[in-house]
């Protein structure tokens, strides 16, 4: 079902598109020239070049966020991103600062061992994992996807289901990325190349 799921959005010239055609509307969030309709919160460095989003630490080593400043319930995501590792990132959703929100997990975790594409959700630490470190691709750029309708959350990483589960910890808030704190992560760069959303509230 996922797999057909995945192959009418790139059909769509998407990567995502759950129950419906291609005739809703996606929007981008980033215009690849600037940081309108963001926000940073912490002390990470967040710029622009030759059309990709970069973020990383501050000179201090110091962690931080960038979110948008629309809020979002029920959508359908896509984001296409690269890391230089070793990393600790991720795509945040339903981001309401405290007590922040669900996150579409950029790492490699030691114990329970799992890798990008695993969910996070404060307080409950990971809701579904992704063991399978074969689908991430670690020097070139990664596609991932985001489902969160109701308390239903379904996320892909290069067209591989890795989360499918019932949570209503959070309803609503910003999408955004994490720079993780730590000295081991001092070369740390996300990139993010494409960013879209799908809004379905009614």
């Amino acid at each position: 079902m996922m797999k057909r799921a995945v192959s009418m959005a790139v059909g769509c010239g998407l990567f995502l598109v759950v129950g419906s055609g291609c005739a809703s509307k996606w929007q981008p969030l980033f215009d690849g020239k600037t940081l309108d309709g963001w926000r940073a919160t912490g002390n990470a460095v967040w710029t622009v070049e030759d059309g990709i989003l970069v973020g990383k630490q501050d000179d201090q080593r110091r962690p931080g966020d960038l979110l948008t400043v629309d809020e979002f319930g029920d959508f359908e995501l896509a984001v296409t991103f690269k890391a230089v590792w070793p990393a600790n990132s991720g795509v945040w959703f339903r981001y309401a600062d405290k007590p922040l929100g669900y996150q579409f997990d950029i790492l490699e975790w030691p114990n329970p061992v799992c890798y990008s594409g695993t969910l996070y959700c404060p307080g409950k630490m990971f809701l579904a994992m992704n063991t399978d470190k074969s689908i991430v691709r670690y020097d070139d750029w990664n596609q991932a996807t985001i489902s969160a309708i109701g308390d239903h959350i379904v996320m892909t990483l290069n067209g591989h289901k890795v989360a499918d589960l019932h949570d209503s910890t959070f309803q609503r808030g910003a999408i955004g990325f994490q720079i993780h704190a730590g000295d081991q992560f001092e070369k740390m760069r996300i990139m993010i190349k494409d960013i879209r959303i799908r809004v379905l509230d009614k």
